[in-house]
């Protein structure tokens, strides 16, 4: 796999926040995506990504995965505090049904996968969600 290249001469950035209460999923999910030259933060809650994006001006990643459900504050939770930061969000879900489905694309979902996902397809929704496409 290809990293990604800038699509326009506006700045990009491949730098995202991996939230999920499974820190097996964040660190596989960080490896995948390191893989393409995406570099990225890995949260262990919905709380923590919020205290770090709220209380570090600077920090702005160019896309969020959420865990949909998470102990404390849900990736639901997370995407509606975000409203308004033009903050892309990308959902995962271990419990994949067609109500979860309707809740966090109304929520603003960009994306949206069930566990396991197919790779390939993942890292273009990311690329995606980050203005950049993959190189060949």
């Amino acid at each position: 796999m290809k990293g990604c290249r800038k699509i326009s001469m506006e700045a990009h950035t491949c730098f995202v926040a991996v939230v999920d209460d499974d820190t097996s999923v964040c660190r596989a999910i960080q490896r995948l995506l390191r893989s393409v030259g995406i570099t990225a933060d890995i949260f262990a809650s919905g709380d923590e990504f919020l205290y770090a994006i709220g209380a570090t001006p600077h920090y702005a990643p160019g896309c969020v995965i959420l865990d949909v459900q998470m102990p404390g504050t849900d990736g639901v939770e997370v995407q509606r505090r975000l409203r308004g930061r033009m903050l892309p969000a990308i959902f995962i879900t271990a419990y994949d049904d067609d109500e979860t489905r309707e809740t966090v694309m109304a929520a603003g979902a960009q994306a949206y996968f069930s566990k396991p996902f197919d790779d390939a397809v993942f890292i273009q929704s990311v690329c995606v969600a980050l203005g950049v496409q993959r190189s060949d």
